[in-house]
Formats: C-alpha cells, structure tokens, sequence
C-alpha cells in the first residue's frame, strides 16, 4: 500500500456541513482501514467530541485532537503528548474576550470549560457533540489548560484578528473556521504533531495521506506525502496541497480514498 497512515481532519472534511458521516465516507474509510491504512483524526476538537466520530467509522486508534496540542489513545484514553500554556499567558486573552463581550472556551485535554452559555453558543456545542462544563469566574483558570477557542460571527472574528495583527503574541492564534480562533502554544498544530506520531510508529512522510479544509490543516497538509485540500477550502490552503477534491459536502474525502487509495489495490 502506497499510504500506511491517513490523516483526517473533522470538521468541515470528514463531516458535511451538517456534521454528518454520510455513508459513503465512512465506508471509504473503514475500507481504506481494513486493506492496513491507520486512520487518524486530526481535529481541532478534543478527544470528548472526536471519539463519536472515531466510534461512528467503527474505528479506535490515535487522535491528534485541539489543532495538535493533545494526542489521545482512543482504547485507553491516555494522554500521549499534550503542549500545555501558562495561566500568565492566558490571561491576557481572556481579558480580551471578556472586554468585547466575545464567546470563548478553556480547554484541558479532555475537559472543555465555559463560564456562561448562551443559546448560539449552546446549539454550536450540541452540534459539535462537545459537552461544556459551567466554570464559575472565582474558580480560576483549569490546571494543564491546552487551548482557548472562541465563537463569534465571522466580521466579529475578522475583526479581532486585525486588532491582533498589532500584537506582539506569546501564544499561537490560528482560525480552525469561519466562526472560530483558537489559541493555544506556539509549537503546538497539526503538522508537528503528525510529524512525531509518524517518527514513533517509524512511518516516512510519503507514506503520509492527509485531508483537510481549513488554515489549522496547512501545517498537515505541508508535511505529509500527498496533501489534499477540500473544494471547500480557502484558496491559501488549496495552495498549499498537492490536489483538490471534492467538497466535504460531495463526498470529497471518499473519492480521494477510492481513487488513490482502494483503487491502488487492484
């Protein structure tokens, strides 16, 4: 087989737009597994919400979960790398969030914190099968913290992210979607975290086959053999993949699977 090792990214790949598993991906999927491929979720969720979708495809293994910064054993949910960020570092942002009124979460590796809920928020997190727990201000920030993502309309985080331009930034600022920044330590992103997966289980890069849609994908699609970007990509991502399939809404991760790697089979 020409790929040991395919990475998928969640959100907006792997699922529709209505954060469906439509049939056809997870029987690609599942073939591409049972011919020897491993399958790894690399997502921007943690390990709580990524496990429902990892147990939809019928599959267990190794999820690189919050945009690298938390790699997770889906049998024992052991934590197998996790790049956490100081409270000092934290603070700063969540400061921010709070002044504009800006909807944020607090990450440790399997626990996801809010201080309130409302209702745009709590119908995102229900589709994103993610089950915050109420973190009251008085309790302060949670021990080994990973990542903070915030939710908000697009022109509100288009906004943010000119404001930020002017920053001198001690912790890394991606947007993983439309509707989402995340922040979380510098070294921490997809690419890097796939790079040291492959390294322990001894797999070169171009036996790398990744897919993903969004700028936290970049780091990914970069180091592995063959990259491939979603239709639904943005066109700096679509640049730096090797091809483009179809959307994520046309079964665009099955028919890369079917053509380079069931196909390749026979």
């Amino acid at each position: 087989m020409r790929f040991r090792l395919i990475a998928l990214d969640v959100d907006g790949t792997l699922l529709n737009d209505h954060h469906e598993l439509t049939p056809r991906v997870r029987e690609a999927v599942r073939a591409a597994a049972q011919q020897g491929a491993e399958i790894v979720l690399c997502t921007g969720r943690g390990p709580t919400s990524t496990l429902p979708v990892l147990e939809e495809l019928g599959l267990a293994g190794t999820m690189i979960t919050h945009n690298g910064s938390a790699v997770v054993d889906s049998k024992t949910r052991n934590v197998l790398q996790d790049t956490t960020i100081g409270h000092d570092q934290a603070q700063r942002y969540i400061s921010f969030f709070k002044e504009r009124g800006i909807h944020y979460d607090m990450n440790t590796a399997f626990e996801l914190f809010v201080e309130e809920m409302k209702e745009d928020a709590a119908q995102m997190y229900h589709k994103m099968m993610a089950r915050p727990v109420i973190r009251g201000n008085d309790e302060g920030l949670p021990e080994h913290l990973v990542k903070m993502s915030v939710f908000a309309p697009k022109q509100v985080l288009d906004d943010v992210e000119k404001e930020w331009s002017g920053w001198l930034h001690e912790l890394q600022t991606i947007r993983s979607g439309d509707n989402f920044i995340d922040v979380q330590h510098l070294q921490a992103n997809k690419g890097q975290a796939l790079e040291r997966l492959a390294a322990m289980k001894g797999i070169d890069r171009e036996h790398i086959l990744a897919m993903g849609n969004y700028y936290n994908d970049t780091g990914m699609l970069a180091f592995a053999g063959w990259g491939i970007a979603m239709d639904n990509s943005p066109a700096e991502v679509k640049a730096i993949a090797n091809e483009v399939t179809a959307s994520n809404n046309e079964d665009g991760v099955a028919q890369a699977i079917e053509r380079l790697v069931l196909a390749a089979r026979y």
